[in-house]
Formats: structure tokens, sequence, C-alpha cells
């Protein structure tokens, strides 16, 4: 029986609500050199590995994995590569934050400050805070096309700008949908089909690169944020945090346009009503968002793989 049996060890966490597992041991060796190398060999050696984490009856279409390698810098903490349970990310905020704050409860990092991470899409700095929040300086973030109109169904009409935050987004200012999270239905269906009529008309990031995110921002709800989104993450899900490489994405769009000052703060509202804090460095011309957010664990467990068991491998 015991044969049969594998073990994967993980420790979850959420970050303003979004749920992350990161794989502390049990997962695929990799090998060396960058991390986005690392990753095609996951996606195309190991893809199951994957949907053990992220996909049920384990995980669930909101959660986003996390597996830690050790980087190919060596001035980096750790590196990292995130997934979920359709497919893979380049960058994670979220996902950043709750590694740093997993790397904390286990001990592996002992001191406040600076610690920089290693990812496939780019090196990110996390500062740990001695009020348990981290802020991450994202990889260089810009706005890839202005004012791009679509039509969905033949009637609905949308505006929106293709920017990059570490992921691709079609970021939607025009449109009439009220923002409130009992409207997650109908909002799931509206992003669905703008990606959709993205797909169908051919509109793509840099280098023919898929768009796989949609968001909507509008007023918020709470008083102290500036705006409040809601945003169709890759795969059918929606977020639940304000989703940092989303913002990163509008920040850079509202630093190109002038609504943003450099260090300028904007707090943006999710629609369950956490926030981020985001702002803008520009490091040798390149437009760098901040983002802080705080993340907290809420289980350590193990992963159990009975090989008996026909959904061992997760459902796809």
């Amino acid at each position: 029986m015991g044969s049969s049996l594998r073990m994967m060890r993980v420790v979850d966490s959420h970050t303003a609500g979004q749920p992350t597992r990161v794989v502390v041991d049990g997962g695929p060796q990799l090998g060396d050199g960058p991390l986005k190398e690392r990753l095609e060999r996951l996606r195309t050696s190991h893809d199951r590995f994957r949907s053990i984490v992220a996909g049920e009856p384990r995980g669930s279409d909101a959660l986003v994995g996390a597996l830690l390698c050790t980087p190919s810098d060596p001035s980096c903490t750790t590196g990292v590569i995130f997934f979920d349970s359709s497919g893979y990310l380049g960058m994670c905020l979220h996902g950043t934050i709750s590694v740093i704050a997993t790397l904390e409860y286990l001990g592996l990092i002992k001191s406040r400050g600076s610690h920089r991470i290693e990812t496939p899409v780019g090196t990110v700095t996390a500062e740990l805070h001695a009020s348990g929040d981290v802020s991450i300086q994202n990889v260089a973030s810009f706005r890839h096309k202005r004012d791009v109109a679509i039509s969905v169904d033949g009637s609905a009409k949308f505006t929106g700008d293709v920017a990059w935050g570490g992921n691709w987004f079609f970021l939607v200012n025009d449109h009439s949908e009220d923002l409130k999270f009992g409207r997650v239905e109908r909002l799931t269906e509206v992003t669905r089909s703008i990606r959709d009529a993205l797909l169908r008309d051919g509109i793509t990031g840099a280098n023919g690169e898929q768009i796989d995110s949609v968001a909507l921002f509008g007023p918020p709800l709470r008083r102290d944020a500036r705006s409040r989104n809601f945003i169709l993450r890759s795969g059918r899900a929606y977020g639940r945090s304000p989703c940092g490489t989303g913002l990163s994405a509008k920040l850079a769009c509202l630093f190109e346009d002038g609504m943003l000052a450099e260090g300028e703060n904007w707090r943006q509202e999710s629609i369950v009503g956490t926030v981020f804090d985001g702002s803008v460095d520009v490091v040798d011309g390149a437009i760098r968002p901040r983002v802080r957010g705080s993340a907290y664990v809420t289980a350590e467990a193990t992963l159990i793989i009975d090989e008996r068991d026909p959904l061992s491998w997760g459902i796809n």
C-alpha cells in the first residue's frame, strides 16, 4: 500500500481573499537554468503536477499554485513558478506576497527588509514590512495598445487598453456594469464574452501573445479607495483580490496618461472589498509598479497522491 502513495508538502494562504498554495517539498525536479526554461520543462514533461496541486479534487479554479525553485541568480532568496487549474502564469503578485508570508511562517526568512524573487518573466523585489505587509516592485509594465474597440454578440461594445503587468490584460473603463459582489456571475459572463471577442478578432499582446485576463474598472465602494475592479483571471475564475498584475498594468496606463504621478498612491478595491496599494517607480526609463498587500497562512498540509485513485492526478 505504502509504495502506491506519494506525498507533497504545501502551505496554503490567501492574499486579500485570493488563495495561494505554495509547494514546499515533493515537486518535480526541473534542473537548473533560467526559470523560463524550467517553466517549459514543467509544462511539457510534468503538467500533471499542476493538475494535482491546483485542479480538483484538491484545488479549485480560484487557487494559484506556487512551486518554489532554487534561483539561477544567487542574489535571489528563491525562485518561483506560478500556475493554476488552467495553465501557467508568467507572474503573480498576490502569489508573490503569499510566498513571502509563507517563507516567514516557515522561518526561511528571518529579517524584515528586501528579498529578490526570480520569476519566469524577470526578477522582482519584495519588501517585508514590520506590520507584516509585503510590497512588491514588479517587472516593467506598459500599455501595448490604447482604446481598442470590440463588439460582443453584435451589439454590446467595449473599449479598452491592452497592457502588460506581468501577464496580458484588457483593461476596460468604458462599460455599464455595476461592480458589486452580488453580480459576480453576470460580470464573469460579460468578461468571458470580451475575452472571446479578443480571441475572435485576433487582438493580442506583443508578439501575438494571448490576452488571458480582462479587468473592468469603476467607482469604489470604500471611501479610502480610488477605484473598484472586477478581474476575469486566466481560465474560468474571477479574482478575489484586486489583482497585482492587473493593477500594475492599470498603473502603467495611468502614469502614461499623466493621471498618476511617480510615487503617488493608488488604492485599488477588489470585487470582494479588499484592497492593494499601488504606485509607480521609473527605473532606467521603465515603469516599475509597486504593489502592497497582506497575506495570511491558512493551512499547512501534505497532499497525498494514491495511484490506486483514478483521479489521483486531478480532474482535467
